[in-house]
């Protein structure tokens, strides 16, 4: 394999040897015959119970029932999206006061992202949703729940594109500066697409848990896919089959989301390094 194409997951992950593919051959058979047994007694369970009763089941053949679904689907984007992008703004932003060289900065931004990180996201939505409004701060339900998604992941996101910036050679920014590049447009030019290139994988997983965390939005009574859940089983009452449903639709969610990261890995590492001496060739 050419080493310009290599992406991390082939340095973390090498080609794998005879026996330990005999090894993961095995392994894979066990998991497999385990995961059968689990749904076989899941499904017996179900069944000893009366929660396969076409009764708890039968709602989800009527269209009504999935287009409720599709707009709880939709809210949930709407507020992952803009968590998300608030969330890398944030973040930029205190990876830039994370690396500056005023120390006064970078202590104070230290402690914005332990708080960040260390502060439950629930404590977050609970803030803007019970204590910001006696405070006069008055904010949409969307923002009720996107905000404190988006400052309890940005702290996260601070430091892996900080990792992502201390990961590219320092060559890189020597070579810029001897062009006559200034510090600002080097970082902007050079360094940080390369370090952003390099943590993409771990923005995505960031993505996956930002999702995950949208599922508070039942506090604020913002119609995502978890509150609109909650609606069909206050109609139907079948808690089980809408949850299971519900499960179904974040796994294949989050699984869509790592293939993506893994696409765009893989083709934001095919150039190598090429891409930044691009760039810097065109301000010779």
């Amino acid at each position: 394999m050419n080493n310009a194409a290599r992406t991390f997951r082939d340095v973390l992950y090498e080609k794998p040897g005879p026996k330990t593919r005999r090894l993961i051959a095995v392994f894979t058979v066990i998991s497999v015959l385990l995961l059968a047994l689990m749904l076989f007694f899941a499904i017996r369970s179900f069944y000893v119970n009366n929660q396969l009763n076409p009764k708890y089941w039968y709602f989800f053949t009527k269209a009504t029932t999935w287009q409720f679904i599709g707009k709880g689907l939709a809210g949930t984007f709407e507020a992952a999206i803009l968590a998300g992008i608030m969330a890398f703004i944030m973040g930029f932003a205190m990876m830039l006061g994370r690396i500056s060289k005023f120390s006064a900065v970078s202590r104070l931004t230290i402690a914005l992202i332990e708080f960040t990180r260390g502060v439950p996201t629930l404590l977050f939505i609970y803030f803007f949703f019970l204590i910001a409004p006696t405070m006069g701060l008055k904010l949409p339900s969307l923002l009720k729940i996107s905000l404190p998604v988006a400052i309890s992941a940005s702290g996260v996101v601070a430091e892996v594109l900080r990792s992502g910036v201390n990961a590219v050679p320092k060559g890189q920014r020597e070579a810029g500066l001897c062009i006559g590049m200034t510090e600002w447009m080097t970082f902007i030019k050079i360094v940080f697409p390369q370090g952003f290139r390099y943590v993409i994988p771990a923005l995505i997983s960031e993505i996956v848990i930002v999702v995950k965390d949208t599922t508070y939005a039942y506090v604020v009574s913002f119609p995502d896919l978890m509150q609109n859940a909650r609606v069909l089983i206050s109609n139907y009452d079948a808690m089980l089959s809408v949850y299971l449903v519900t499960a179904v639709i974040y796994i294949l969610i989050n699984y869509i989301l790592n293939k993506i990261a893994s696409f765009i890995e893989k083709k934001s590492s095919s150039g190598g390094f090429y891409g930044s001496r691009n760039r810097i060739k065109k301000y010779q």
